[in-house]
């Protein structure tokens, strides 16, 4: 968590400016700010997921994002890059566009080293008065950045490891309704999930915060794979989290029945964003309170991760057509 909470201020007639101070070396917070791969899970207020369609952090370089709301509501975003010092200092304007929110601001956030520690000062300023009231009444500016500070003094600590996260994505030509469905709903899972010549042969459901899904993987040779989901969050149609791990018949903890050293526990984040009538899946794996061995493993498995999941991904996109 990081060690200071000041809110955010409204400074002058123009501007809005916070300042944190994070338990992270610079390197790493100014690496969640410029990597497509971390910022999702932190920006934007709680119960907010961005999806980045497009971020190339260089000066004149943009970062196309759609915001998802908790209330359903989608906000396309903006920004171009001005200037950009890794790992001191970032520049942008926000907006510009017809097809974009209308919420025109310049942001300087800079990262100043505090021996292992990182202060963050963000200064948005507005082009009038008019401009930023408009902002902190109709989009809660002030408080949704305090939020948003808060998201990544929480995440920080996640991926301040030594491993790195799993991520793969596919886009499939369905709408984001249906795919949600095939993702939550028992007889629809059945008909697809597991690895390329797996089955999901026995499940049940239960499908709420702290609910979980048990179910039985038979493959090609009869082998038969226990595991179970234990679901934290549930943002329909945007946004799954749970616990992922391996099970027996009676739904307890198990080892990986071919790696003793495969992590007892991974924290499972799948989010779902539509464009243009297709949605893109991101599937995100972080092992949870994992030994050295366990981490190790993890990082040595990344091309058994990827197969296992391209062939999940192959078997939703099959249903899908067919659905």
């Amino acid at each position: 968590m990081n060690e200071t909470n000041a809110p955010a201020m409204l400074v002058g007639d123009r501007e809005i400016v916070a300042t944190r101070i994070f338990n992270a070396p610079r390197d790493l917070v100014f690496q969640v700010w410029t990597d497509p791969k971390h910022i999702g899970n932190w920006w934007g207020p709680k119960g907010f997921v961005t999806t980045t369609f497009k971020m190339d952090v260089k000066p004149g370089g943009v970062w196309r994002f759609v915001m998802h709301g908790p209330d359903g509501r989608d906000y396309e975003n903006k920004i171009t890059y001005l200037e950009v010092v890794k790992p001191e200092r970032l520049v942008y304007k926000h907006g510009g566009d017809k097809d974009v929110e209308p919420v025109n601001f310049q942001v300087a956030a800079t990262f100043e080293p505090q021996g292992e520690k990182t202060k963050l000062t963000m200064r948005m300023t507005f082009p009038s008065a008019a401009a930023r009231d408009y902002v902190v009444k109709t989009y809660g500016a002030v408080d949704g950045l305090n939020q948003t500070l808060d998201r990544l003094g929480e995440q920080l600590p996640k991926i301040g490891t030594a491993y790195e996260e799993f991520v793969i994505s596919r886009v499939f030509d369905a709408p984001r309704d249906l795919v949600w469905k095939a993702w939550t709903e028992r007889d629809r899972l059945m008909q697809w999930f597991g690895p390329k010549g797996f089955t999901m042969s026995q499940a049940k459901l239960d499908f709420r915060p702290g609910g979980m899904l048990h179910y039985c993987l038979s493959g090609p040779e009869g082998k038969e794979m226990w595991g179970k989901f234990v679901y934290r969050e549930i943002i329909p149609p945007q946004r799954l989290v749970w616990m992922h791990s391996f099970s027996d018949e009676k739904g307890g903890l198990t080892r990986h029945p071919f790696s003793s050293d495969w992590p007892r526990e991974m924290l499972t984040t799948v989010t779902f964003a539509e464009h243009e009538g297709k949605t893109t899946v991101t599937v995100r794996w972080t092992p949870i309170n994992a030994t050295e061995a366990e981490r190790e493993s993890f990082q040595n498995n990344r091309e058994g991760m990827k197969m296992g999941w391209t062939g999940t991904f192959d078997q939703l996109a099959e249903y899908l057509a067919k659905a």
